[in-house]
C-alpha cells in the first residue's frame, strides 16, 4: 500500500516502459517489508539534470539510470565510484549526505555473475565482445577481472573501435599498478579474420542489440526475431566447448542462443545480469546486504512468460 510514508526510488531513461526494473524491485520490496516503492520514469536528455535535482529535492532514496543517460549523468554526479569513473558510465545513483548524487556502476559486478556461478575457471581463456558501446565498457571492464588471456572487441565502424580500444587500454593501465596480461584487441565485422577468432573463442558475448525482440511483443513469441549478430553465416560452426553470452533477455531464447544450443554450447541469456545489477543498487540504497535475489528472479521470470 502506497502511503504519506512510502519512499521512492525507480528508472530514469528514454523508453522505461518495458523495463522489468519496476517488477522485480518492487517484489523485493514487498519480501524486505521496505515501505518504498519503484517507478519507472521517462526523462529526455535536455530534461535530466532538471529531474535529477528535483528528485533530490523530494528525497528520492535512490536510483538507476538506463538509456540514453549512462553517460551523460556522470557530469551532473557529486561524486563518483572509482568503478564509475573509471568506466565513465554511472547506472545507480546513491543520495549524498550533502545533497546531490553519488554516481556508481553495478553493471559489471551483475554482468559478471552468471560468469562466476559455475565451477569453470576462465583464467587464460579468450573472449570475443560484439560491439563497442555503451554496454561493451562495462562487459569488458568485467572480463579485465577474469585474468583472461585475450579479449577481442568486433565493432562496425573503425573510428569508434579505435576510440573505444584507447580509453579501455588506459584505464586497464591506470587501474592497477603492474601490467596486466590480458591482451586488448580488435577487428572490424567485415575483417575475414573474425571467423578465426570466433572458432578459438571461449566466451562470446553479444552486447548489441541485433536480435531484440521489438517494443511490445511478446517476450516468448513461436517467431522470434531471426537476426543474429554478424548474420548466421559466421556461427554455423561453433565449438561445443564456447559459451554464448547474450546481453538480451527478449525473446528467451534469442535465435542466436537458440543456434548455440543446437550447437552444444552454453548459452546465457542477459536476465540474470539485470537482476544482479539490481540487487547490486538495492543493497546500496537500503544498507542491507540481505535483498531476496531470488524473489526478484522470479517476478522477472512470470512477467516475461505472460
Amino acid at each position: 500500500m502506497i502511503s504519506g510514508t512510502t519512499g521512492l526510488i525507480g528508472l530514469i531513461g528514454r523508453p522505461v516502459n518495458h523495463s522489468l526494473s519496476p517488477v522485480m524491485h518492487n517484489a523485493a520490496l514487498a519480501a524486505m517489508n521496505l515501505d518504498w516503492c519503484y517507478l519507472a520514469m521517462p526523462c529526455e536528455t535536455k530534461d535530466l539534470a532538471t529531474v535529477l535535482k528535483a528528485l533530490d529535492a523530494i528525497n528520492c532514496l535512490g536510483l538507476n539510470v538506463t538509456i540514453p543517460h549512462k553517460q551523460s549523468v556522470v557530469e551532473l554526479c557529486k561524486t563518483l565510484s572509482p568503478l564509475a569513473q573509471q568506466l565513465g558510465a554511472v547506472n545507480t545513483l546513491v543520495p549524498h549526505p550533502e545533497g546531490g548524487w553519488t554516481g556508481d556502476n553495478t553493471d559489471v559486478s551483475g554482468f559478471l555473475a552468471p560468469l562466476q556461478a559455475g565451477d569453470r575457471s576462465w583464467h587464460g581463456a579468450h573472449a570475443v565482445v560484439l560491439g563497442c558501446g555503451g554496454s561493451a565498457r562495462a562487459v569488458v571492464a568485467g572480463l579485465q577481472q577474469l585474468n583472461l588471456a585475450q579479449i577481442t572487441v568486433v565493432g562496425r565502424r573503425a573510428d569508434a573501435l579505435q576510440t573505444f580500444l584507447t580509453t579501455l587500454k588506459s584505464h586497464q593501465a591506470n587501474a592497477t599498478s603492474t601490467e596486466t596480461s590480458t591482451v586488448l584487441q580488435g577487428i572490424l565485422q567485415n575483417d575475414s579474420n573474425q571467423l578465426k577468432e570466433l572458432g578459438q573463442a571461449d566466451l562470446v558475448i553479444n552486447t548489441t542489440p541485433v536480435g531484440m525482440a521489438p517494443s511490445g511483443e511478446a517476450s516468448n513469441a513461436t517467431k522470434p526475431p531471426q537476426q543474429m549478430p554478424l548474420g548466421e553465416e559466421n556461427w554455423q560452426n561453433l565449438n561445443p566447448k564456447t559459451t554464448l553470452y547474450d546481453l538480451i533477455y527478449t525473446p528467451r531464447p534469442t535465435a542466436w542462443l537458440q543456434l548455440g544450443n543446437q550447437q552444444g554450447c552454453q548459452c546465457i541469456d542477459g536476465l540474470e545480469m539485470l537482476v544482479q545489477q539490481g540487487a547490486a543498487s538495492l543493497r546500496q540504497w537500503s544498507s542491507n546486504s540481505q535483498v531476496p535475489v531470488d524473489e526478484m528472479r522470479k517476478a522477472a521470470q512470470a512477467w516475461l512468460n505472460t
